[in-house]
């Protein structure tokens, strides 16, 4: 994740990347933005668990709850927290883990996991000197009890990038998803590639089915993961074999037992020689499947979505919903329409705003929601959208100078 470019579009960051193999294309096109309905939301401020100087929040949707983490900065200590909001009230935060040996990054943050009573997490634990070098470390509890503390998701033994994380339950236990750098160490240059791997978690803390689902990918994009009616799947961004390199959304799928080969959405043919540190978005609902990412290709920054009614086998059209000039960062999940809601960030005039857009199966949206301003530092990260019920809520990092806290809003979609 070595940086090459500050600046790219005057917002997004550029990190070098290593090489990579073209996947198979979905034959989807492009849908041009449809002119927007209004939309009436009344947001309400949410006080936080939070204390001192927090960011990197994660929400997760389960059980009629809303579950959170977030990291809160004492010196050079880092704490992981965790609390869950029900009936307008928060659970006492729980500590998960603190250390001050962690990888803190703005990009690659702890992700959440829940099944029921068991929370799954993770952190980032630096494993040598170098700058990024560090190993996924996960954490398994079930309410006040730990079930298994601190344990290595990735087993090579190889100082090398590690993270990325994303968890989803699946049955008695987890799936998880991540990019792993075992590679990049090797002295053959032509084999030195960030891969994908993937694997199961069970709710006593063992790891099966550990296995590499694409051996070239792009190196500093986060990784979504979740559960189809067939399955779990994952969506990243792929790297191509080819120069230029195309560096587009790509998804696979567990299909009888095995990955499936992974397959292009959207076919943006985005041709980058680094990273955009701006990875995908994906939600389920029973076969559905939506996913948001954003893409620069024909120097066109902007925010597009695809959904999916067969479990991932195949998606529509790419469908525009940015005003046009996206620095993106996504997240979505579905309402219980069928409709889906897509948070990313955009310039507004002299501003950059968090905006939150209803988005219909048939192309059609609703007009933006502004949730707030804020900014295209990195520092403010990658704001969360999750759906309870009829309940809308998102959260990000605020930042005031040095000080930096976690806020969310909530509201509905009428």
């Amino acid at each position: 994740m070595r940086i090459i470019c500050l600046v790219f579009f005057a917002l997004i960051l550029i990190t070098s990347c290593k090489e990579s193999n073209q996947t198979e294309v979905a034959p989807i096109t492009e849908q041009p933005a449809i002119a927007a309905s209004t939309t009436n939301a009344s947001l309400t401020a949410i006080q936080l668990p939070s204390t001192g100087k927090s960011h990197l929040p994660r929400l997760k949707s389960s059980g009629g709850k809303l579950h959170m983490t977030w990291v809160e900065q004492e010196g050079k200590q880092a704490i992981l927290k965790y609390a869950s909001y029900d009936s307008a009230k928060w659970s006492q935060p729980s500590t998960i883990t603190s250390g001050d040996n962690w990888f803190v990054n703005w990009a690659d943050f702890p992700a959440l996991g829940v099944n029921g009573d068991y929370v799954l997490t993770n952190i980032l634990e630096k494993s040598a000197e170098g700058t990024y070098d560090y190993n996924i470390k996960l954490q398994l509890s079930k309410g006040d009890a730990v079930i298994k503390d601190d344990f290595l998701l990735n087993t090579d033994g190889v100082d090398a990038e590690h993270g990325f994380v994303s968890i989803q339950a699946y049955d008695g236990g987890f799936y998880a998803t991540w990019l792993d750098g075992r590679n990049t160490k090797n002295e053959d240059k032509s084999k030195n590639q960030m891969t994908l791997r993937n694997a199961y978690i069970d709710l006593a803390g063992n790891i099966t089915q550990d296995t590499e689902i694409d051996s070239r990918v792009c190196d500093c994009c986060n990784t979504a993961t979740a559960i189809t009616n067939n399955g779990p799947v994952a969506v990243y961004r792929d790297r191509s074999d080819t120069t230029p390199e195309i560096r587009d959304m790509a998804i696979v799928r567990w299909v009888d037992g095995a990955w499936s080969k992974p397959m292009v959405i959207g076919n943006d043919n985005w041709e980058l020689n680094g990273c955009p540190v701006n990875g995908p978005a994906i939600a389920t609902k029973e076969e559905n499947v939506v996913v948001s990412w954003f893409t620069a290709e024909g120097d066109a920054p902007r925010v597009l979505t695809a959904f999916s009614n067969d479990n991932g086998a195949s998606f529509g059209g790419a469908i525009r919903i940015d005003n046009g000039n996206a620095i993106g960062r996504v997240d979505t999940d579905f309402m219980s329409d069928g409709s889906a809601l897509i948070s990313w960030l955009e310039p507004m005039g002299e501003n950059v705003v968090l905006q939150v857009a209803r988005v219909y199966v048939d192309g059609t949206h609703d007009a933006p929601v502004t949730v707030t301003n804020t900014s295209a530092e990195r520092q403010s990260g990658f704001p969360q959208l999750e759906v309870v019920g009829d309940s809308i809520f998102v959260a990000w990092t605020d930042l005031n100078g040095d000080n930096s806290e976690v806020k969310m809003v909530h509201f509905e979609m009428k």
